[in-house]
């Protein structure tokens, strides 16, 4: 991601990478050792220059990665978080679950549980890193954290509403939403 943003010129397009993860905690630039609390499961903790504080990624989660130019549409990283929130709200409204976002903590809650976390990176005025969206995954590694640096922070994923679809599928009908919400005029 970096390499593809560092060689980016002002034509590039920009791209959405969906992926599923093997298991792994991030630890964001502002990322705490402290708010890692066990690894009975060994784990690997990869140190990442995403905003953000520690979070995990594992299988039956889908994780799309934003390449996007700011620059170009001509908004900030404030507005870009909020599209990106609200894509994932969009998608969820189409499983009939309600969710929201928080100003002060970002990502996606369904009821008071965080269902999708977003770390980013700004380099040149382009994204890189992305939202990460819980599909239908073993939750018990968030148990092991602070998961975004809050402790005994809920975490839930669509499966706890009975929605049980693919995660690649999840990512696709997101990565929908994304284009919609960020190429929208400013």
């Amino acid at each position: 991601m970096r390499d593809f943003t560092d060689a980016r010129t002002s034509e590039s397009e920009d791209e959405l990478w969906i992926v599923e993860h093997d298991p792994v905690f991030t630890q964001g630039i502002a990322g705490k050792a402290e708010h890692l609390l066990i690894n009975p499961a060994s784990i690997p903790v990869v140190k990442t220059d995403r905003g953000g504080q520690i979070t995990y990624h594992g299988p039956g989660q889908t994780v799309v990665y934003v390449l996007f130019d700011l620059k170009r549409a001509g908004y900030g990283v404030r507005e870009l978080v909020v599209r990106i929130e609200n894509a994932v709200i969009a998608v969820l409204r189409e499983l009939d679950v309600e969710a929201y976002g928080k100003r002060d903590a970002p990502g996606v809650y369904v009821n008071d549980a965080k269902i999708a976390s977003l770390g980013l990176k700004i380099r040149n005025g382009r994204s890189y890193h992305g939202v990460a969206l819980n599909v239908n995954m073993d939750l018990v590694p968030f148990s092991f954290i602070n998961p975004c640096g809050y402790e005994g922070l809920r975490v839930t994923h669509l499966h706890d509403f009975g929605v049980d679809l693919p995660a690649n599928d999840v990512g696709t009908t997101l990565s929908a939403h994304l284009v919609t919400a960020l190429t929208a005029p400013a």
